[in-house]
């Protein structure tokens, strides 16, 4: 961020416009702000049920706070589910524009295994699957540690799985183009980059990013894995480590072989580098297990609407009528 505000300084640096790091800042900034703004005012009854739980004390004085005096009124119901509307028609276009600008970050440049068109589509698709993937990762423990399965069904599971099928059999497309127009283009910087994934020093890497991301979720075709519990957290946590692959593989492979053979070379990851890696996953999950401790996991709003006919319908398999 430094580099984006136009301010007179002794480098003689401005700001180019046309530089994608500087839309990075604009597509990346809005998308947190809306999906922060999103998952709060969704918070925001279940925020208001809690207050209502608890007696006087601090700990109610800060519900008040954050609930914005939510009463639960039809009027407030109304605004909510405006707003909640409208946050998620704002979201759903901002998915496919931040992840396609941060691809533009690499597909820009004239570097070859980056200067390609199929970027923009192949990292949205990689980022739905990868955080489907991860979703699982989490739910699966949450669901058994919290006593959730009644809540969180093996129906969810599946029709999750089902996504994580259908994105992963478009990414492994996009793999599949990247490498027929790196051969249909003649260009032979863009034939060997590829070339030297699969066959060079890093091979190991890229057959990982080919398990992990395309051979294992083609798995997910067989009715008995995909609800299978114990199989897809497994399985979550495979494509995990190959999206990492991919980002490896994206990065590593087409930075270590360019254009002049006197800047070849091997990429050791610093202190640093493993300090950063290990920092975000120790951030994230200490977040998420704050999150579920002092919030509800599951909206307790969104439950009621469905618990008259969760109810009737157990009452009537109860009785021999399904």
């Amino acid at each position: 961020m430094f580099f984006i505000f136009p301010y007179p300084n002794t480098r003689g640096l401005w700001v180019n416009f046309n530089s994608p790091l500087v839309w990075d800042v604009f597509a990346i900034s809005t998308y947190f702000t809306i999906s922060l703004v999103f998952w709060y005012v969704g918070l925001i009854p279940d925020i208001g049920t809690l207050r209502d739980k608890i007696g006087k004390g601090l700990k109610k004085s800060i519900y008040n706070f954050l609930s914005f005096g939510w009463k639960g009124s039809a009027r407030d119901w109304h605004r909510h589910e405006i707003s909640s509307i409208m946050l998620a028609a704002i979201a759903t276009p901002l998915v496919l524009s931040v992840h396609s600008i941060v691809s533009m970050d690499f597909a820009s440049s004239i570097l070859p295994g980056w200067h390609t068109t199929i970027f923009p589509p192949y990292f949205v698709a990689g980022a739905i699957f990868s955080g489907f993937a991860m979703v699982q990762t989490l739910l699966i423990i949450t669901r058994k540690a919290m006593g959730l399965e009644d809540f969180i069904t093996k129906s969810h599971v599946e029709n999750m799985n089902k996504i994580l099928i259908a994105t992963g059999s478009i990414v492994a497309l996009a793999y599949m183009t990247e490498l027929f127009m790196s051969w249909y283009s003649g260009v032979e910087y863009e034939q060997y980059a590829f070339l030297n994934r699969a066959t060079g020093p890093y091979w190991w890497a890229y057959m990982i990013m080919i398990t992990c991301n395309v051979v294992s979720s083609q798995l997910l075709w067989f009715k008995k894995l995909r609800t299978n519990l114990v199989f897809t957290f497994f399985l979550s946590i495979v494509i995990n480590i190959g999206m990492w692959f991919e980002r490896f593989v994206i990065i590593v492979t087409s930075l270590h072989r360019d254009f002049l053979t006197s800047s070849w070379t091997m990429y050791k990851p610093t202190i640093v580098e493993y300090g950063l890696l290990i920092g975000t996953l120790g951030i994230f999950f200490s977040s998420f297990l704050l999150f579920i401790r002092v919030f509800p996991v599951i909206s307790i709003a969104e439950v009621k609407t469905i618990l008259k006919t969760g109810i009737h319908k157990k009452n009537n398999t109860d009785s021999g009528h399904e």
